[in-house]
């Protein structure tokens, strides 16, 4: 008989998962990059400048992302929440992957601050999860619709003839949505009006910081 996973066996698991997220190669699914089924146009310097700097910042929110449903995953009530926070988690890591190795292909760097980025959504993740099921849920829909609406900002900024980096956003876009729904359907509850709001404000920061450093 298999052996079921104790909160030790957890934390083990997460501390894993944050060094792989902020510092090496986090566990992916067998997806192809986007990115690698088109090809780009030529790129001047300031679209290419400025496609590196959106998509940093799009990897610094999929760090965020990550460490949100680890966190969120750790303290789930239910079983069938902490597999579903887990399966997005993985999702998220191919997001992360993708940005990172266009961002390389692109001669620029990801965000110094990724530890911070984790381990501050980290702890927003844990207590959102230990608030209850209902809110944790409720706290990935509004997360992935912010997402969502950041995504349509930065295919608004960047050239159209990046069409690889187009390519990851367009397919980023999908699964955030199918997150904020799955979230939905598992019974996920409206947050209360200001919490919303805290959440862009903290948000502001992170992409603000992320787009120079």
């Amino acid at each position: 008989m298999q052996r079921q996973p104790s909160p030790i066996d957890h934390l083990i698991i997460n501390f894993d998962q944050a060094l792989r997220t902020v510092f090496g190669q986090p566990l992916t699914t067998s997806r192809q990059d986007p990115a690698q089924t088109v090809d780009n146009d030529e790129l001047n310097d300031t679209d290419k400048q400025t496609s590196a700097r959106l998509m940093r910042v799009n990897h610094a929110g999929e760090v965020a992302a990550q460490a949100l449903y680890q966190g969120q995953a750790l303290t789930a009530r239910t079983d069938t929440v902490r597999d579903s926070m887990e399966r997005s988690a993985q999702e998220e890591n191919d997001h992360l992957r993708w940005c990172e190795d266009r961002i390389t292909e692109m001669g620029s760097h990801v965000s110094v601050f990724n530890p911070l980025w984790y381990a501050g959504s980290f702890a927003i993740g844990s207590l959102a999860g230990a608030a209850g099921d209902k809110w944790s849920l409720g706290f990935v829909a509004e997360t992935e619709r912010q997402v969502v609406s950041h995504i349509d900002s930065h295919l608004q900024q960047i050239s159209p003839n990046d069409h690889k980096s187009r390519a990851v956003l367009t397919q980023m876009r999908e699964d955030e949505t199918h997150h904020a729904t799955v979230a939905l359907e598992q019974g996920a509850v409206s947050l209360p009006t200001p919490i919303p709001w805290v959440m862009k404000q903290v948000a502001k920061v992170m992409t603000r910081t992320a787009y120079w450093i």
